[in-house]
């Protein structure tokens, strides 16, 4: 008592210290929780800082690339246009030409139609037909193929009536035969007395469009009304930068520019706020979901067109961003790190001082704590034991009565049964009494005895039905031995008989010589026996196809009892639980039966094993076999 008065007092003294105790813990413990604090405080900030500057520096190199980028391909779209309006202005002067839309010679119109065929692969044109001046195609480059324009008239096309009015025209639209789109370079043929005619080439970009599509930047180019006419994706050729107006829709529709093309919107959509760069989200096709790009506008010069660039903007700004965060990173962890250190330092310290000055009082603390630690533990461990010793024979007590009960439960299900066994012997009994006293009366000494005779064998089969009742219903597990397997399919069989032949349809049993014998209890192992088989006669339901079969099989050292039906077999969800209480298909089942089974199985070394389909459910116990 004096001992522990000493030791608070010590620990009231160590307390009251101001670098020792508790309040010395306390104030490394929150000197500490403020540095990690500020720590991350600190380095949040710097990434935040980095992310943003790293995002904007991606975001002005991507756009500083995809522009120069962007104003190289409308250069290369440019040149392609350059080298093919030269192509009509001179056709338009040519002699050729203008011969054959003067004098209409079919010699001539065939020299015309070589001349413009060998120009297609020259020039890489698509098509150089020539319209006369009411706008028949009289000569064309593709006069051998069977789509030739030799024969078309074209008057309705915009390229004819603006090159017949102005000169000249270009018009983009759709082929009305080939169903390809192209631009048509027209140039209008004079003669002395007027217009002979129009000279149209026409090309296509698909060469251009593969040359864009070998970059990974998709690349598209939109005429003043937001309509996409040349694209590295194709599926984005004729859709619009947005809704197009009913006023404009109509005069489209009738020109047949864009044939029945649906002239959908682009799904790309600003991701930020207006701005420079300007940042959009753009769903590529063939892709789940919307991608970031940097988007560039450059005009084509000569045109009325936009060329338009969209540069991948997540890969570029991921790696910006962890660069940046990176160096951040850099600067800070060497910083951190030594205030950390410092800190530790001092810590340490402190502590050091704490642990030496409190090491003796510390000791004899947890000395008196761990004596009086073992003495609590010992007497907990002693009333554990006891529980427990109660326990196993309340367990013990249950398990009994479960049987108990599962057996008198089965006694009620067999007694109507049984019942009827009894019943029949009786009514012998009573004919063999009224026979025997008619011998008797006529003198006939020898058929009375008879009949006496009978009637003391159904008494002795009605008492060894009563006895097997007697004995099945009594309390308690009994004495264990060699149990002959024979004689326990013949009680169980003596319980179910009358059962079993008003409810199934076969039944078979292959009894084993009397000599096969285990080691158990002849009450509990019949209890077995009459589950399982009570089980196979509510599985087939006790129809006239039924079948149960009950046999034995032997092996060196092991009897096998088996039960089988041809029922429809045990459901999986029951069968994964089979010998768990409570576990049963039954409608008015508890699930203890095969638990019982079970258990009543391995007291005396053996397992049940279960094999169920479809066509029927076989259990099978094994029970080692006596000597």
């Amino acid at each position: 008592m004096c001992e522990f008065r000493h030791n608070a007092v010590m620990e009231s003294r160590l307390a009251m210290r101001p670098e020792s105790g508790p309040w010395a813990v306390s104030n490394g413990r929150v000197a500490q929780l403020v540095y990690a604090a500020v720590a991350v405080a600190v380095v949040a900030g710097a990434f935040f800082i980095a992310n943003e500057y790293g995002r904007n520096r991606a975001y002005e190199t991507l756009e500083v690339r995809a522009r120069s980028a962007a104003e190289l391909n409308a250069v290369l779209l440019r040149t392609v246009l350059e080298k093919q309006r030269s192509l009509p202005f001179v056709l338009a002067q040519d002699r050729d030409v203008i011969g054959a839309l003067t004098t209409r010679s079919d010699s001539l119109l065939q020299l015309v139609d070589r001349k413009l065929e060998s120009l297609v692969g020259e020039t890489r044109s698509s098509v150089i037909y020539l319209l006369n001046a009411d706008g028949l195609t009289l000569a064309s480059s593709n006069w051998r193929e069977p789509t030739s324009f030799v024969g078309t008239n074209y008057s309705f096309r915009p390229y004819y009536t603006r090159a017949v009015a102005a000169g000249s025209a270009e018009h983009y639209a759709l082929g009305t035969v080939s169903k390809r789109p192209g631009l048509y370079i027209s140039k209008r043929v004079d003669g002395p007395s007027g217009v002979l005619g129009v000279i149209v080439v026409k090309l296509e970009f698909d060469d251009l469009e593969t040359d864009w599509r070998r970059n990974t930047d998709p690349s598209l180019v939109i005429d003043q009304r937001g309509i996409v006419l040349i694209a590295s994706v194709p599926e984005w050729r004729f859709m619009t930068e947005g809704p197009i107006l009913d006023s404009q829709m109509g005069p489209i529709r009738e020109s047949l520019q864009f044939g029945d093309a649906p002239l959908a919107p682009l799904d790309i959509k600003p991701a930020l706020p207006q701005g420079q760069p300007d940042i959009v989200q753009a769903r590529l096709p063939g892709t789940a979901k919307a991608e970031e790009f940097v988007r560039v506008q450059t005009p084509v010069p000569t045109t009325s067109w936009k060329l338009q660039l969209l540069a991948p903007a997540a890969p570029a700004v991921a790696e910006a961003v962890r660069t940046a965060q990176l160096l951040a990173l850099i600067v800070l962890a060497p910083l951190l790190a030594l205030t950390a250190f410092f800190l530790r330092r001092r810590g340490l310290a402190l502590r050091r001082a704490r642990a030496q000055e409190a090491a003796r009082l510390e000791l004899e603390r947890r000395v008196a704590e761990r004596t009086e630690d073992l003495s609590t533990a010992h007497a907990e461990l002693v009333m554990q034991v006891e529980e427990r010793q109660k326990m196993e024979t309340k367990l013990q007590t249950v398990q009994q009565d479960l049987v108990q009960a599962n057996r008198l439960a089965i006694l009620g299900q067999v007694t109507a049964g049984v019942a009827h066994e009894i019943n029949q012997p009786v009514a012998a009994i009573r004919a063999y009494a009224d026979n025997a006293e008619t011998f008797l009366g006529r003198n006939q000494i020898d058929s009375a005895k008879g009949n006496l005779k009978a009637i003391a064998g159904l008494t002795e089969r009605i008492g060894g039905i009563t006895e097997e009742l007697r004995t099945f219903a009594r309390k308690g597990t009994g004495d264990t031995g060699p149990i002959s397997v024979s004689d326990v399919i013949e009680g169980a069989l003596l319980l179910l008989g009358s059962r079993f032949r008003q409810r199934a349809g076969q039944i078979i049993t292959q009894a084993p010589p009397p000599d096969i014998k285990v080691h158990g209890n002849r009450i509990r192992l019949e209890q077995v026996l009459i589950n399982l088989m009570q089980n196979a006669l509510e599985a087939t339901e006790g129809g006239p196809a039924s079948r149960i079969s009950v046999r034995t099989a032997v092996t060196d050292g092991d009897v096998h009892l088996i039960v089988s039906d041809n029922g429809p077999g045990i459901p999986e969800a029951v069968m994964r639980a089979l010998f768990t209480p409570f576990n049963t298909s039954k409608e008015r089942g508890l699930g203890l039966g095969l638990v019982i089974c079970h258990d009543i199985v391995a007291d005396y070394g053996g397992r049940i094993e279960v094999r169920s389909t479809s066509a029927g459910t076989e259990f099978t116990v094994h029970l080692p076999r006596a000597s």
